[in-house]
């Protein structure tokens, strides 16, 4: 980002040099610099996007596989109750039979001494099995009652994850809607504009409004006309209101060698200057912070049509406003978990 100090310095460096015919190659060199910078912070950007969409899609996964293992625990606590269920009938059977051959013993206590010895046998594996039937009972409701407890825990991470993959995914969502409706606010305030050298485009989640040179500029000049200041005005006003959108300006030229003089050295000045120049108008038009806006000059290496033509080389000389939306609350919500 170019601070409004460091704008205004430029600026007047600029202004000197026009007047006495000639710009300091340090200067220049400055400004390339400052160029390389503004290219390594969209590559950044661009790399944080695609981790950001990683990051996405490895909690998406972690989602799923609580989901399955969510489902079985739900299966085997189903079939541990269902255990539980029979164990207990098995029980309470075994249990009936005993206290009915207590009530048999009782009764045949003062009659035959043999019978009432099978029967007290017969007691006694009733009673050795009931036991064996209960020890089975309770370790099945020691596994049972691990299962839920599993279960809980499984539910409480699936819950989690899912309320933050809620969060991300609704994040993702508001920013998206908000380039959208940047776009549209752009496109409403420039529309008697379109069709006249000047186009706006949605894509990796920035807004790009590109305008040809001849939209602003006469002919190797870096002073905007009054029809294309009234332009910028426009889109300065706009974006006054977006103060969560930082403005990047690109000049562009063609690959015809620069024919002019003066200060201007060849095309790479040009579009430095050019980007400088709109900066100015957007930021004295309105009242967008300056630490959010950026000039960049690009010469002729980023052409939008490779071709030699006329038409293809008009296409080339334009100035890009690249509206990029700030990410922060995205990044935190990431660095939080």
């Amino acid at each position: 980002m170019v601070k409004s100090s460091l704008i205004s310095g430029i600026a007047a460096i600029l202004l000197s040099s026009l007047i006495f015919s000639c710009v300091s190659p340090r200067i220049v060199e400055d400004l390339k610099k400052k160029n390389e910078r503004c290219e390594t912070e969209n590559a950044n950007l661009k790399k944080q996007n695609e981790e950001l969409t990683i990051k996405s899609n490895e909690m998406l996964v972690e989602l799923e596989d609580l989901r399955a293992k969510m489902k079985g625990l739900m299966r085997d606590t189903s079939i541990l109750g269902s255990s539980l269920s029979k164990l207990s009938k098995n029980y309470n059977q075994v249990n009936d039979l005993y206290e009915l051959l207590l009530q048999k013993n009782r009764e045949l206590l003062a009659g035959n001494v043999t019978q009432t010895g099978n029967l007290m046998t017969k007691l006694q594996m009733t009673e050795e099995d009931l036991q064996k039937k209960e020890d089975e009972l309770r370790l099945l409701e020691r596994q049972l009652n691990k299962k839920r407890s599993d279960l809980d825990q499984a539910l409480a991470q699936l819950q989690e994850r899912e309320a933050k993959v809620n969060e991300l995914e609704q994040i993702i969502a508001d920013q998206d809607k908000a380039v959208t409706d940047l776009k549209n606010r752009v496109a409403a305030a420039l529309k008697g504009f379109e069709g006249k050298g000047l186009t706006i485009e949605e894509k990796n989640g920035k807004v790009y409004v590109s305008m040809e040179a001849k939209l602003l500029f006469a002919s190797g000049s870096i002073k905007v006309d009054s029809k294309g200041k009234s332009a910028l005005v426009k889109l300065a006003k706009v974006l006054e209101q977006s103060t969560d959108v930082n403005v990047l300006v690109e000049g562009h030229t063609d690959t015809d060698k620069f024919q002019g003089g003066g200060a201007i050295k060849d095309n790479w000045d040009l579009s430095v200057l050019r980007a400088t120049a709109v900066v100015k108008i957007m930021k004295e038009s309105s009242k967008i912070d300056p630490v959010r806006l950026t000039a960049a000059g690009r010469g002729p290496y980023f052409p939008v049509d490779t071709g030699t033509s006329k038409a293809a080389k008009a296409k080339n000389r334009r100035i890009e406003v690249i509206l990029t939306p700030d990410l922060d609350a995205l990044y935190k919500l990431l660095e939080s978990h």
